[in-house]
């Protein structure tokens, strides 16, 4: 099987790896028609810190112009930065994030193409691993919890019943 060719028991999907964020996607679902951004506006809108953002853009992620010591940030820099948020999120580096953004805007090779895409099956396996850990997880609890419910209403305690 091609590794862009979804297994057949998952339900066929688009995905899209957004250069623009949709407003219903926003953090705090708030709309914006704004073209300039402070640091302040775009922390207190991702729950982000100052340090991550002038982190960010020490590493080329952001490029804000500079209005002497003040960072001034672009639609575009918004924009990135929503892509970095959800790829944290989404679990991938820094650097992973970067070459996605890049292949997004077609500007990837097609070595970085091949890692990001392999990156993104390691992503889904892993959040995979995780879901069916926690399903075992939950299933364990649950027969303890009712194992100890059983005990309980033996014994006439108060409390017997499920929660």
């Amino acid at each position: 099987m091609h590794s862009c060719n979804p297994p057949d028991l998952f339900p066929v999907q688009d995905v899209v790896w957004s250069s623009s964020a949709p407003n219903d996607d926003l953090p705090n679902g708030a709309a914006t028609s704004q073209s300039e951004f402070t640091i302040t506006e775009l922390a207190r809108e991702f729950g982000l810190t100052h340090r991550a953002l002038r982190f960010y853009d020490s590493r080329g992620l952001l490029s804000p112009q500079r209005d002497g010591r003040r960072r001034v940030f672009s639609r575009a820099d918004r924009d990135r930065l929503a892509l970095i948020v959800k790829g944290k999120k989404l679990g991938f580096t820094l650097s992973e994030i970067s070459q996605m953004i890049e292949a997004q805007s077609g500007r990837a090779s097609a070595h970085t193409l091949k890692l990001t895409v392999e990156k993104c099956l390691q992503q889904i396996a892993f959040f995979e691993r995780q879901m069916r850990e926690a399903g075992e997880a939950l299933a364990e609890l649950r027969g303890i919890h009712l194992s100890l419910c059983v005990q309980a209403t033996k014994r006439g305690e108060p409390g017997g019943g499920a929660a």
